[in-house]
């Protein structure tokens, strides 16, 4: 089912979602499947399947040269939806990103996709690679989330690259987007982001998933400026608890937002590890709470690959 239906079912209920990794390549599935289990008993509705781009590893050679090696860390992303929902009866909505992709290979994952059942799909430009100190596009692949999204719309009307194709099977994806409380790090306001954000709804987005936030006030001013620009489709906030002091720098550095003071101050001042996760615990606890009472549509969790503290934030809300 698309995103959108189980939103329109729900009955002004706020539903639980959550975002997980792939397996490191080499790895077993066992452990991502052992992680979704613990939280089917609060009834997901759908499962975001993260998408990642290429890597660049350098092998030293036995005559001391260095060769430069293209890898993918974590590949499979259209084969771990298909087991996801092939083990656990739930909508999987596969990250599909711009970054290392040509329009072609988009366009054969799109189709698998498709053939697979899989009907929802997150388009995202995806981010610069570690050695760029901007975003590159792969030649022939798109530079903007915008382009890929038009060319996930043009398949659901039937049209393909460059072939002609009689009789086509139209693809039917429900198309998100993502959004930023706190703008995107490259936009120069918050208004600018979200006149960007209002075309992708334009050219087909039937959703928006947030950022992480940890102040709900970023979260309230997004979604009412993006109601005052015209933009009325449902937008899911996007939530995880911090769980280690080292991440009150990681995380604003990585995702270039904020972190609220009070919380600052309440981890800083933690004398364990495990005082600094309850603590993590407590305030996103709080902020889903407060966001249920003002009737968002979706709690989307993003577990890092970890459902433990989804599972006991969870527990307190479904």
């Amino acid at each position: 089912m698309k995103v959108i239906d189980h939103l329109k079912k729900s009955e002004g209920n706020t539903l639980f979602s959550f975002e997980i990794l792939p397996p490191l390549k080499g790895t077993s599935i066992e452990g991502l499947f052992h992680s979704i289990e613990s939280l089917m008993e609060f009834k997901p509705k759908f499962i975001d399947v993260t998408s990642h781009r290429e890597e660049f590893v350098f092998k030293k050679h036995d005559n001391g040269l260095l060769e430069k090696i293209h890898t993918r860390k974590r590949p499979g992303t259209v084969g771990i939806c298909a087991a996801i929902q092939n083990k656990f009866k739930v909508d999987t909505v596969p990250h599909v990103i711009c970054g290392g992709f040509t329009r072609e290979e988009t366009e054969y994952a799109l189709i698998d996709l498709h053939y697979l059942g899989i009907d929802n799909v997150l388009i995202l430009r995806g981010d610069a690679l570690k050695t760029d100190n901007q975003f590159i596009p792969e030649t022939g692949g798109h530079k903007y989330a915008i382009d890929l999204l038009r060319q996930v719309s043009d398949l659901n009307k039937g049209t393909y690259l460059h072939d002609e194709v009689e009789n086509t099977n139209p693809s039917n994806f429900c198309i998100g987007v993502a959004g930023y409380p706190e703008k995107h790090f490259e936009a120069p306001s918050l208004n600018s982001d979200i006149k960007y954000l209002k075309s992708k709804v334009n050219a087909g987005a039937e959703y928006v998933v947030t950022q992480m936030f940890f102040d709900n006030k970023h979260y309230f001013n997004f979604v009412n400026k993006c109601r005052e620009s015209g933009i009325h489709v449902p937008i899911i906030p996007g939530l995880k608890p911090i769980a280690s002091k080292k991440q009150l720098t990681t995380i604003p550095r990585n995702f270039y937002i904020n972190l609220p003071d009070d919380l600052i101050r309440s981890i800083e001042t933690a004398k364990t590890q495990s005082a600094v996760k309850e603590i993590g615990l407590e305030w996103c606890i709080e902020q889903s709470k407060e966001l249920m009472r003002n009737k968002v549509p979706v709690l989307h969790y993003y577990t890092m690959g970890k459902g433990e503290s989804t599972e006991i934030i969870a527990k307190e809300l479904f």
